[in-house]
């Protein structure tokens, strides 16, 4: 039980994660306006990081949820 619900964890703070990444990349290309963040490169990068972990964190999740332990 305990392994089901990490896995959910994990998943939706993959999500999250990834959701966050994704607005913080499109205002650091300055395609979201309205923050400080628009057009500073340096939200895209840390956007990226951040969307990467979420998929990674996604993937890792769904793979432990496939194979459950014995």
């Amino acid at each position: 039980m305990q392994a089901r619900s990490t896995s959910w964890m994990s998943i939706v703070l993959g999500v999250v994660a990834l959701a966050i990444g994704g607005l913080w990349i499109g205002q650091g290309l300055g395609f979201i306006p309205g923050s400080f963040m628009t057009g500073d490169p340096t939200w895209f990068y840390i956007g990226l990081v951040v969307a990467v972990v979420g998929i990674v964190l996604i993937a890792l999740a769904l793979a432990r949820s496939r194979h459950p332990p014995r």
